[in-house]
């Protein structure tokens, strides 16, 4: 087990140094390899790799035994890396409690969210949240990609999907699904599938940000294999503005064409084969005394998003489920007779 002992040095820019080659160390044991952590940290791999070096050469042991394909901890690495976890969440917490975020909301907030929902959805309500509380500053910083939340230093994070058991908190606020979709256009000209498997018949378009793309699950968690797509793309928009455009059939989430739908431009296809909805989370990091500013957030951003996303929910259910009208008539010998007319959307 290593014995690490935190002195502060006549120079206090050593000790600083010392932290952020915890932070870089940790970042590469999370990301699983030094180049994926050069990735995360937006830093070259020769500077994540010479900080690891360097905390190696100061405690004169190995901590990592790097592989061509992962990194591995050693016996004293792992015992290192839960000092530095715990180390630099104390030194978190006594910097929020020192700058007083304990007593009152105050201070920088930083949130994360996939593109698309964050700037539909969560912008409007971080500038109420703003106009509400004038001595909080956010950073909200849109990525489709699932960001560290303490290797990154991100106080609140807006998931789509489930949570893997971890140090996060997750409060929910409801759930968005998988839809598939083209233009009314196409589906005319090139048929209707009625099932997933005439999926191969026609021109698909792929966002590849969602799990292997090619690969969609429909009900049942059963995964069909596609041919080769026409077109791929890295952005759910990109995706969407070519399907709108006639091109062919894609896969996005349901608050992603809920404006397209609403508008006509997109139709949902396959409806009953869709898998389960996914849950839409805000998460943050375990910690001791939660700052008051993550909590302000919170208890704002919680019901806003909720009402949010069950109005995206009902966009989606109006465009695929039967419309129905209640009329209650009178009928000889009883007092009233319920009838229901329906037609469904085509």
């Amino acid at each position: 087990m290593v014995k690490m002992a935190l002195f502060l040095p006549k120079n206090g820019s050593l000790l600083l140094d010392r932290f952020e080659a915890m932070s870089v160390l940790l970042a590469a044991v999370r990301a699983g390899s030094l180049s994926a952590a050069a990735r995360e940290l937006g830093q070259p791999l020769a500077t994540v790799s010479r900080k690891v070096s360097a905390l190696e050469k100061h405690l004169n042991t190995q901590l990592l035994v790097r592989t061509s394909r992962k990194l591995e901890m050693t016996v004293a690495g792992r015992s290192y890396v839960a000092a530095c976890e715990q180390i630099l969440s104390d030194v978190q917490e006594a910097e929020l409690a020192a700058s007083g975020e304990y007593s009152t909301p105050k201070g920088d907030l930083v949130l994360t969210a996939p593109v698309v929902f964050g700037r539909l959805h969560l912008l409007p309500v971080v500038m109420e949240f703003l106009r509400a509380h004038p001595k909080i500053d956010v950073q909200l910083r849109l990525h489709d990609r699932v960001v560290h939340l303490l290797d990154e230093q991100i106080d609140v994070a807006l998931r789509i999907g489930h949570l893997p058991d971890s140090n996060l908190i997750g409060v929910p606020v409801g759930h968005v699904r998988m839809v598939t979709c083209a233009s009314p256009a196409y589906l005319k000209k090139h048929g209707l599938p009625k099932t997933p498997e005439q999926l191969t018949a026609h021109t698909l378009i792929n966002f590849d940000n969602i799990g292997g793309f090619r690969n969609w699950a429909f009900e049942n968690e059963k995964q069909l294999r596609l041919p080769k797509s026409r077109l791929v793309v890295t952005t759910a928009e990109a995706a969407i503005d070519a399907a709108a455009g006639g091109l062919g059939i894609t896969r996005v989430l349901s608050y992603q064409i809920a404006e397209y739908q609403k508008q006509g431009q997109l139709k949902e296809i396959l409806a009953d084969y869709q898998p389960e909805p996914y849950p839409v989370s805000l998460v943050y990091a375990k910690q001791g005394l939660l700052p008051l500013k993550v909590r302000a957030f919170l208890d704002f951003a919680r019901p806003r998003l909720r009402e949010t996303v069950e109005a995206i929910e009902l966009v989606h259910l109006n465009a695929v489920a039967p419309i129905c009208c209640e009329y209650y008539l009178p009928v000889p010998g009883k007092t009233l007779c319920k009838v229901m007319l329906s037609s469904k959307n085509e």
